[in-house]
């Protein structure tokens, strides 16, 4: 908001002259107020006039002051009569206009629309494709008391090609990537942005994608997304096969909380190694998955890479094979809570969470069908628990997809290097999982620690899987679900950079089961600092 030079408490409705009104100033507009006190003001800015000096500023300050008294005593009512635009040379008036004219227009009282124009800037700085943004009360025409006009002064971005690259492991297919992004923003001037990404996984996963995203387009009040991708992720060491997906998604609804899209995907699985066990090799072949997925969030916590206060919570709905596709109808649920509470000392805070998830296969004798076996639910891997937001927690300690129902692979006698030894195990993930984390962060007692962000922290996880398809909800009960509860727990320093973020944790496994995957000691962790 742009500061004001003069106040409009002062202004005879018969000069000509233009005044700005922003939160350091006011304008008395009602209409009374000028009949009444028009010739007395007109008399006292005279005399101020004549004023320079200390005396001058002095005037200045009680003016300023007394603005200030009335705004936060009553209300002073307002009308914007025009919302004028400067500064767009590429993005159209239309949009800036669907993003914040009606909220401006809407505002009875100038406390109201002082509260309405930082909402705007808001959210135009939110379009991504502005360098800054002024929001400026002027008074209206003269011939209109009690009007203002509001002029919204844009600087658009200088250059509208930006990127990104860096070094992270996650716990998705990329446990270790080189990835890296380009963004081409306000190509045509609806604050479309197209981008195009890319990943390299050291353990043979690929992916490349290009979208464009538009705020507003037209009337349609929601912002629209279309992406295409194709993407090849080697699980062939954790369960013997390699997945292929070339896939189209469109974001049909977007907003604070909301977000609903449509995904059509072409997924194939094969089995290079010709080791995969039976539950792996029945699902092997190609697909076409069209699948609806919805999204409600709530955020509220003051930090998304070290929380020390608020509550978060995520609910994904998803249906799969709306298309009556052949063995892959499934309706797929993950909840996720987390809440950090200040302890008070040393910036201390204790996070924690708790996230569950469940798959169930749909058509006629859906309980004794399968469900698919990259939809369900895998839990290890030694990403963050605080910083991911969305589904159930890393459990870490624990090797990716290192823990839950487990089937013998095939042994094969013609191929030599196979030799007598044992093949191995596909990890097939589970129907139900249900993990949990608490985690304390605390500043390091050296300054130099502090000023850098380095922190320390104690953490302790835990986490199960369970088989509910093809008949197996008939052998669970909670009882041993709970018994077979895996947990770890250790402590870490934490290095957060520019570039990426660092976690060095010393890990130590308190209960595991007997074909699980896990290994006591120190892990490294590099992800995105976003």
């Amino acid at each position: 908001m742009a500061a004001a030079a003069d106040s409009a408490a002062g202004q005879n409705p018969k000069d000509d002259e233009r005044h700005v009104l922003t939160a350091d100033s006011d304008a008395r507009f009602s209409e009374e107020e000028y009949e009444e006190d028009g010739e007395e003001e007109y008399e006292e800015e005279e005399e101020e006039e004549e004023l320079d000096g200390p005396a001058a500023e002095a005037a200045e300050r009680e003016r300023v002051q007394s603005v200030f008294r009335r705004l936060s005593s009553n209300p002073v009512g307002i009308r914007v009569h025009d919302v004028l635009i400067k500064g767009n040379t590429k993005t159209r008036d239309e949009l800036i206009e669907a993003e914040v004219a009606d909220l401006l227009r809407a505002a009875p009282t100038v406390q109201d629309l002082l509260r309405a124009a930082s909402v705007a800037t808001a959210r135009l700085h939110s379009l991504d494709v502005f360098d800054t943004v002024k929001i400026t009360l002027d008074a209206g025409p003269p011939e209109l008391p009690g009007t203002t006009n509001v002029v919204i002064e844009v600087v658009e971005a200088a250059n509208p090609l930006t990127g990104t690259a860096g070094v992270y492991s996650k716990p998705e297919a990329r446990s270790w990537s080189l990835e890296g992004s380009l963004k081409l923003k306000n190509l045509f001037g609806y604050g479309d942005i197209w981008d195009a990404s890319g990943s390299f996984g050291w353990d043979q996963t690929t992916e490349v994608g290009v979208g464009v995203y538009l705020p507003r387009f037209k009337s349609i009040p929601t912002p629209l997304m279309a992406r295409a991708s194709l993407s090849s992720q080697d699980w062939l060491k954790f369960s013997s096969y390699k997945e292929r997906l070339l896939g189209l998604s469109f974001g049909l609804l977007s907003t604070r909380n909301h977000d609903l899209s449509y995904n059509l995907t072409w997924r194939t699985l094969t089995d290079p190694s010709h080791v995969s066990s039976k539950a792996i090799r029945r699902q092997l072949g190609h697909n076409l998955l069209s699948a609806l997925k919805y999204i409600y969030k709530i955020d509220k916590r003051d930090s998304h890479l070290r929380p020390t206060k608020g509550y978060a919570f995520q609910s994904t709905s998803q249906v799969g094979g709306l298309w009556n596709s052949k063995g892959l109808r499934y309706f797929r649920q993950e909840f996720d809570v987390r809440g950090a509470v200040p302890l008070g000392f040393y910036n201390a805070a204790l996070n924690v969470g708790v996230g569950a998830g469940v798959i169930l296969p749909l058509g006629g004798g859906f309980m004794n069908s399968t469900s698919p076996v990259p939809e369900r639910f895998y839990l290890g891997g030694n990403s963050s628990p605080v910083c991911s937001l969305g589904g159930l927690s890393s459990l870490l300690g624990f090797r990716l997809r290192g823990v839950g129902p487990t089937e013998a692979r095939r042994h094969v006698l013609d191929k030599p290097e196979s030799g007598s030894g044992d093949p191995g195990r596909d990890y097939l993930g589970g129907d139900l999982a249900v993990s949990a984390f608490a985690d304390l962060s605390f500043d390091l007692p050296l300054k130099i620690f502090r000023d850098a962000g380095i922190h320390g922290h104690a953490f302790l996880t835990a986490g199960n899987l369970a088989k509910l398809s093809e008949g197996e909800y008939k052998n669970f009960t909670a009882s041993e679900f709970q018994r077979t509860f895996r947990s770890s727990a250790g402590v870490g320093i934490i290095l957060p950079t520019k570039l990426f973020r660092v976690e060095v944790n010393y890990c130590h496994i308190l209960k595991q089961a007997e074909h699980d995957s896990s290994k006591t000691g120190i892990q490294f962790s590099f992800s995105s600092p976003m």
